[in-house]
């Protein structure tokens, strides 16, 4: 598989700005070959939906912005649709594993959790924090909390009860 493939395919599942240095011990790379796929990359994506972003340290894939309208009016219509059981589903890992980066998500559901995430990040439900160098984790809102009519995570109903089971299936699951 070329470069230009392997680094599209990184920046779709990873769903986050790319550091260039990790790329290159990820890829074991230099400079120039980076750079090269890169610019390939960037060209071929240049006649679709999605292009390449580029700053001095950073590469990410993002929607063209031609196409910005109509993401526009998709948004739009997440924000007036149900979160449905995924959404929810994951909700409950962030509410009560937080904080917790997308790929320990993903474990846990056993299915990728990106549009899931981006959609309650769109709600305002939860947050995404930058780990240095690491990627991304996961937190609830406030605006969660108070539409859950609470202040603080633990006066849900049961909260503690439902962590001392959580805390004693990671056990057995390690």
């Amino acid at each position: 598989m070329s470069l230009d493939v392997l680094i599209e395919a990184l920046l779709f599942y990873k769903v986050a700005p790319q550091n260039k240095k990790k790329l290159l011990k990820l890829f074991d790379v230099n400079n120039e070959e980076l750079s090269t796929a890169i610019a390939v990359l960037k060209a071929r994506l240049e006649v679709g939906a999605t292009r390449l972003i580029e700053t001095e340290t950073e590469i990410q894939l993002t929607t063209a912005s031609e196409l910005s309208e109509f993401v526009e009016t998709l948004r739009r219509q997440d924000l007036t649709g149900d979160i449905g059981k995924a959404g929810a589903e994951t909700l409950a890992i962030i509410l009560y594993r937080e904080p917790i980066a997308r790929v320990e998500i993903d474990r846990i559901r056993g299915v990728n959790s990106s549009f899931i995430l981006r959609n309650l990040l769109t709600r305002g439900l939860i947050i995404r924090e930058s780990i240095t160098g690491n990627g991304f984790q996961f937190r609830i809102s406030p605006a969660l909390l108070q539409h859950l009519g609470v202040s603080n995570k633990h006066e849900l109903p049961q909260f503690s009860e439902f962590m001392n089971v959580i805390d004693t299936f990671d056990t057995t699951e390690t």
